[in-house]
């Protein structure tokens, strides 16, 4: 009888157990279908309302947000959702090409096309098959002949035995493997597709899912276009804000409107990072956050709620810009609010970044900025939460084309600082590159370098010095993880 009890208690815990797992996706559903009538068929409209909510409370018992429940909720997989199923290859013949200065030496192209054609039935990697049909074309070749290259001068010498050229290359072929996956994570994160499935399945091969798809060419262009890292110079806050006020103010004159019951962000509440490059080896202005708090905190007249709300939608009547993107304010030791230094200038919610960016895009506000100016969002998040963005104000030169990009970077890894025990970055690049980065660093000290991936600024370290030599280190409050992914890009 005490069995039959124990059995009846566990069926009834695992019918349980499911019900709350079942949970997440009757109300993922429910949303999606609301976001559905509300769209009337507009699949723009209806990303757009998911988009809005995706960091809302929408689980009436436990307050878990639309984001999380769309985590949570049963896998359908391709088979029953449908969607793409992409296997992507890492191109390991160009990388060997480029490690080498792309050399003309026959015996190495033809090592390098007879692997590609042996890789076809074997299970070997093809750096392996690569040494293997380069011994075979020639035993008594040097692959240190090849590679012995300016850029690779401190890993690779003539002196250097096939053995350990080969291994150099692998390191780099799996760094290659390693960049290219973090990249189509970072992109599809960004793409908004839910419970993707990307996996490395060896031999320099990633395999991607992503259930319910409906726009698989769009998807197909973002995965297997060109990963551009590039480093741009910056404005500083306090050269664009009287701007974004004047921006404000165009919009208001436009008459956009925008949601009374937005909450505004607290700017001393966020964290912001101030990452700095080294050598290696007045406003008493008020954001519309304060504007807003401080109405609420007003005790010398008894307002009623109706006339707060009235307040609350002339201020964010008069401020459509600032209703979605807090100008970026501090406040210093005497209890002032200033504007901060560097090039931040400005957070939103990740649900309204694509309006300010809608806003930004309108030839009536772009004019009220320099032809040269570009605002671009940090990859991740400065709050706890993953809700809130930074927007950095990015300088183009005149050509428009970024002053120096990943193609000079020779080398990048984490490691623990010289006489800290924080983690850091140390770069270098080639002897063109360190000529570029001499120059860009001497015209920006005490000022910030924006280093960019696919659109999105990873970190924007303040220049303390000019830096020769090629050799730098980005400093900051990186975890290891911060510090692994921006070595890795």
């Amino acid at each position: 009888m005490q069995s039959k009890g124990a059995i009846k208690l566990f069926a009834i815990l695992m019918a349980l157990v499911c019900l709350y797992q079942l949970s997440f996706t009757w109300v993922t559903k429910h949303v999606e279908s609301k976001a559905k009538e509300y769209a009337k068929g507009d699949p723009a409209k209806e990303k757009s309302y998911l988009d809005s909510i995706n960091t809302q409370p929408v689980y009436p018992v436990f307050g878990t947000t639309y984001k999380k429940c769309k985590e949570s909720e049963i896998n359908l997989g391709l088979d029953l959702k449908g969607g793409m199923n992409v296997t992507m290859e890492v191109s390991l013949v160009d990388l060997i090409r480029a490690m080498s200065n792309y050399s003309n030496d026959g015996t190495f192209n033809k090592a390098l096309a007879n692997a590609l054609e042996a890789e076809k039935s074997s299970q070997k990697d093809y750096v392996t098959l690569f040494g293997d049909e380069f011994k075979k074309l020639d035993p008594n070749a040097r692959l240190s002949a090849i590679f012995a290259t300016k850029e690779l001068s401190d890993r690779i010498n003539f002196n250097s035995s096939n053995t350990e050229v080969l291994a150099i290359i692998k390191k780099e072929a799996d760094a290659a493997f390693d960049r290219t996956y973090q990249i189509l994570k970072t992109r599809i994160d960004k793409f908004g597709v839910t419970q993707p499935n990307v996996q490395k399945i060896g031999n320099g091969r990633i395999l991607v899912e992503l259930p319910g798809i409906k726009e698989p060419e769009r998807v197909r262009k973002l995965l297997q276009g060109t990963a551009k890292l590039e480093f741009w110079e910056t404005y500083d806050n306090k050269e664009i804000y009287p701007m974004l006020e004047e921006a404000n103010k165009v919009l208001k004159q436009m008459g956009v409107k925008e949601d009374s019951t937005k909450a505004a962000l607290n700017p001393d509440s966020l964290a912001v990072r101030t990452d700095s490059l080294k050598q290696g080896p007045d406003s008493a202005k008020k954001s519309l956050a304060q504007q807003i708090a401080a109405q609420e905190k007003d005790t010398t007249k008894k307002d009623t709620s109706a006339s707060k709300k009235e307040k609350m939608e002339q201020a964010v009547k008069d401020n459509p810009l600032f209703v979605v993107l807090n100008p970026s304010f501090q406040t210093n030791e005497k209890n002032q609010q200033e504007l901060r230094k560097g090039p931040v200038i400005g957070m939103a919610y990740a649900k309204d970044t694509t309006k300010v960016n809608s806003y930004f895009a309108m030839e009536q506000v772009r004019a009220k900025f320099p032809k040269n100016f570009k605002p671009l969002w940090t990859v991740k998040a400065i709050d706890k939460e993953g809700k809130v963005f930074q927007l950095v104000a990015i300088k183009l030169p005149r050509d428009m084309v970024a002053p120096l990009d990943g193609s000079a970077v020779t080398d990048a890894r984490k490691q623990k600082g010289q006489f800290t025990d924080n983690w850091e970055i140390s770069m270098a690049m080639n002897a063109e590159g360190a000529r570029t980065w001499k120059r860009l660093t001497h015209d920006n000290v005490q000022k910030a370098i924006a280093i960019v991936l696919d659109d999105y600024v990873y970190s924007f370290p303040n220049v303390i010095q000019e830096i020769s030599g090629g050799n730098s280190s980005i400093t900051g409050n990186f975890s290891l993880e911060e510090a692994e992914d921006l070595a890795i890009f």
